[in-house]
């Protein structure tokens, strides 16, 4: 019985999700445990929410919570920074305290496209879950395929990380 509940409890903990707040013209978005694919699409309507304010004085990433983050969820981190230097002018804010973290994010070449920060922000008991977003699979390749093509677009070792990934995507989009 205690295995089981041990078990349960565990599994709650990666599970991932996202959480947001906007006060005083700042948005938040909180990462927590396994963030992945599936969270893309709730995560991908924000990003268009916040540039359709243009509004805000800043965003903040918090991922001092994220167990896990896969490549679809990087690149829309990045698709937000690029929005951010294009569409407002400054760098979004990422909070990792996490050595793991800090060196994927410095091996995509994030530290040239955020501010990135080891403080961690001050608990916004405003946080929400993002809602879920349904999307057809076409959606979905479609929204992993950009992702991508942005972490590609940040720095060589991203362009031949996802080189093959990216093809094969694009070959069954045809």
């Amino acid at each position: 019985y205690i295995r089981i509940g041990v078990e349960q409890e565990r599994r709650m903990m990666t599970t991932g999700k996202i959480q947001f707040a906007e006060a005083q013209g700042t948005f938040v978005l909180k990462f927590i445990g396994d963030v992945r694919l599936t969270l893309c699409a709730a995560l991908d309507a924000y990003i268009e929410k916040i540039f359709s304010v243009l509004t805000f004085k800043a965003i903040v990433i918090d991922l001092t919570e994220t167990e896990c983050i896969d490549s679809t969820s990087l690149g829309l981190l990045a698709k937000l920074s690029i929005l951010s230097r294009q569409k407002v002018g400054f760098l979004p804010t990422l909070v990792s305290n996490h050595e793991d973290m800090n060196r994927l994010l410095q091996s995509m070449g994030f530290d040239q496209v955020f501010n990135i920060v080891s403080e961690s922000t001050p608990t916004c008991e405003e946080l929400q879950d993002l809602p879920a977003q349904m999307l057809s699979e076409d959606k979905v390749k479609h929204k992993v395929l950009e992702a991508h093509r942005i972490l590609m677009d940040l720095n060589d070792s991203n362009r031949e990380a996802f080189r093959d990934l990216v093809s094969a995507l694009e070959k069954s989009d045809s």
